[in-house]
């Protein structure tokens, strides 16, 4: 895999208008950004802990409507070395929560001509559905390698056995879907996992890291090399919360501890200059952090062509 060889679909019936894969390299790793899709979902989950008239005011100077828009759902493939690693693995597939225009991972790989069998290691930054689902889909797990290492901190494995919503503001079906999937996932893969406590190097230039607040094992995962680095930040940057790191989100199982995370992050990659991707920015999702006063600021990439 390299930016030349997946930055062409392969001719497979009529190619998609939207682009739904972006590919970088940080120094010797390439890095694919591949889109599963949108998620529909309330605004009110951008900030259950504002005034609703606060946060309204924000949509509307983004141009957003007030009610509900599309959260991009972004994965991430990265090869260092003579491994392939996946970063997450999008919705997958949930007739009960109607939610047609996301769950496109594999199909979006196969375009890239990214074959599953050729995945080494998957890496997840949580186990909320919309980044395990694409694992539990119908014949998925028959076309993975059978010696797959999946990779998540030890404490969200912990969490799913008597996961805690107290905290949470969600709309209504998706408590019972994220338990859903999270104990499916456990049934078909618990076996694979290999589990870390704070910090793993999956890959050289591949590292994990717990943060723990959306949930308590999610992570981030750091790529470096050659003196270029990127921070796939899964779900602790949305996109409000540049501007606004203090602001719950409805998924957020730790909300006070998420936002502490993510404003350590946000610190960190102002001070360092590095590329963040994150679950949930609109695609590609490839930018920069600045300090803006007492928050921050998004200065998305330039898309190189």
């Amino acid at each position: 895999m390299s930016p030349d060889s997946i930055s062409h679909p392969v001719p497979k019936g009529p190619e998609e208008l939207v682009p739904s894969r972006y590919a970088l390299r940080i120094g010797e790793i390439d890095v694919l950004v591949v889109s599963d899709g949108v998620l529909p979902l309330p605004t009110a989950m951008l900030a259950h802990n504002v005034d609703p008239a606060v946060r309204a005011a924000w949509l509307k100077d983004m141009f957003l409507p007030p009610d509900a828009f599309d959260w991009a759902l972004n994965v991430v493939v990265v090869r260092s070395g003579d491994q392939t690693i996946l970063v997450d693995a999008g919705l997958g597939f949930d007739p009960d929560l109607h939610l047609p225009r996301a769950g496109q991972l594999i199909k979006r790989l196969e375009a890239a001509g990214i074959d599953l069998a050729s995945v080494t290691d998957l890496v997840l930054t949580h186990m909320h559905m919309d980044h395990v689902g694409g694992l539990i889909v119908d014949g998925v797990k028959e076309r993975l390698r059978p010696d797959l290492r999946i990779h998540v901190a030890a404490a969200e494995v912990e969490f799913w056995k008597a996961p805690d919503f107290s905290h949470v503001s969600m709309p209504p079906g998706f408590p019972d879907a994220l338990r859903s999937a999270a104990k499916r996932f456990m049934k078909e893969y618990g076996s694979q996992l290999q589990t870390f406590d704070e910090k793993h190097e999956v890959a050289p230039g591949v590292v994990a890291h717990r943060t723990g607040g959306h949930t308590p094992g999610h992570s981030v995962v750091r790529v470096a090399s050659g003196g270029d680095r990127l921070t796939f930040a899964g779900d602790l940057v949305f996109a409000v919360g540049f501007e606004h790191p203090g602001w719950y989100n409805g998924f957020e199982h730790d909300p006070e501890e998420a936002a502490r995370a993510r404003t350590r992050l946000l610190q960190e990659l102002a001070g360092t200059g590095e590329l963040l991707v994150a679950t949930h920015l609109p695609f590609p999702s490839v930018g920069r952090v600045a300090v803006a006063g007492d928050a921050f600021r998004w200065v998305p990439v330039f898309w190189d062509y």
